[in-house]
């Protein structure tokens, strides 16, 4: 499969918020999200809270709240935009506060915050005018933080996965991909957002943060969670479970598991001009 789900920014980010269908298409199965997506890593959550001003923060393109909850769980108080009602009653179903809106339409209706975040979502967001309205939103010193996932999973699953999606989507544009992409491709699309970032003038340089990890999976595990990425969600049921079929044939081919190679970026920048 790609290194990243096919939901995940490219070589192209600047282009991945026209795609409004695939962007909103994540909340036909949103328990499914919830349950089976990866958190994010507890020091990358403890660095953010710790390096704003305040505890208010604003979750952008919040899901079913999987950041948010973690966030909450660090002594913060999150207030979520979500575009997909769906995928936001999951989240109000724990306790956050959640209104439904792009973040491009969203009102802030005067209220501002002490970090911006947006956890696997800033790629749906119009790049520039998403740091443009980030800047903002956020009280003096507030810090935007922008991160994500780059999944890496063993050749052995990857490519039956490239196989079996190219049988079944043969005109879909991700069949251009590699089965797995170089985490370079990934830390380039960073960079671009760090450039938008930049050029709204409202912030100090950004940084680049990355931290890896890994996870073991269960044929089982891995295959809840594979048809919550954005490549997989429009499917119609016959093609989803071909490609279900070829990759679990592969991870019971390994012993019924694998290790998952996660590497998690993340650029930031502290708000300083108004």
């Amino acid at each position: 499969m790609p290194t990243l789900p096919p939901e995940q920014p490219g070589t192209s980010p600047v282009e991945m918020h026209r795609a409004r269908r695939t962007a909103e298409s994540f909340g036909a199965d949103a328990q499914r999200y919830d349950q089976a997506r990866p958190r994010y890593p507890e020091a990358l959550v403890a660095r953010i809270a710790a390096g704003s001003p305040g505890p208010d923060v604003l979750d952008v393109g919040c899901g079913t709240g999987i950041a948010a909850r973690q966030f909450r769980a660090a002594g913060c108080a999150v207030l979520g935009v979500e575009p997909d009602a769906r995928m936001a009653d999951v989240a109000r179903a724990h306790s956050l506060p959640v209104e439904v809106s792009t973040f491009e339409a969203w009102q802030p209706a005067g209220r501002t915050f002490d970090a911006v975040v947006a956890a696997q979502s800033w790629h749906w967001v119009d790049p520039a005018e998403g740091a443009a309205k980030a800047g903002r939103v956020l009280r003096p010193n507030g810090r935007l933080a922008v991160f994500g996932h780059v999944f890496e999973p063993p050749v052995e699953v990857a490519e039956p996965f490239a196989a079996a999606f190219r049988r079944v989507a043969p005109d879909s544009p991700l069949n251009d991909q590699q089965a797995r992409r170089p985490l370079e491709a990934y830390q380039s699309a960073y960079a671009t957002f760090a450039d938008r970032i930049r050029a709204t003038e409202r912030f100090d340089e950004p940084e680049q943060w990355r931290y890896d990890w890994q996870r073991s999976y269960t044929r089982d595990q891995w295959l809840d969670l594979l048809p919550t990425t954005g490549g997989l969600t429009r499917l119609e049921p016959d093609q989803l479970a071909e490609i279900l079929d070829a990759v679990g044939r592969a991870i019971n081919a390994l012993g019924g598991r694998f290790t998952m190679h996660y590497t998690t970026l993340a650029v930031t920048a502290v708000r300083v001009r108004l």
